[in-house]
């Protein structure tokens, strides 16, 4: 089993490998990630949950459905998560 910084290390892996090429919806992540680490599903949700929270990555909105991507110092700004 692995501990939750590897597991979350994994989940940003993968939402940048997709970056620029396809947007990911959260069940695509949870999915994936839980296939390739042989985690369960609600681990990697609450990891990846976790990593919302403090900007490691985030929601965006667009086309009427929502991704996860990594954020962009712009919006870690604006959220006050760097200067």
């Amino acid at each position: 089993m692995m501990d939750a910084n590897e597991l979350k290390d994994k989940i940003f892996a993968y939402v940048e490998a997709a970056k620029g090429k396809k947007k990911l919806k959260e069940k695509d992540i949870i999915n994936g990630v839980s296939t390739e680490v042989g985690a369960e599903k609600d681990v990697v949700k609450k990891a990846m949950r976790e990593m919302i929270d403090i900007g490691k990555l985030m929601y965006s909105y667009g086309g009427g459905a929502s991704s996860v991507e990594i954020p962009s110092e712009e919006y870690l700004r604006e959220k006050g998560l760097i200067k």
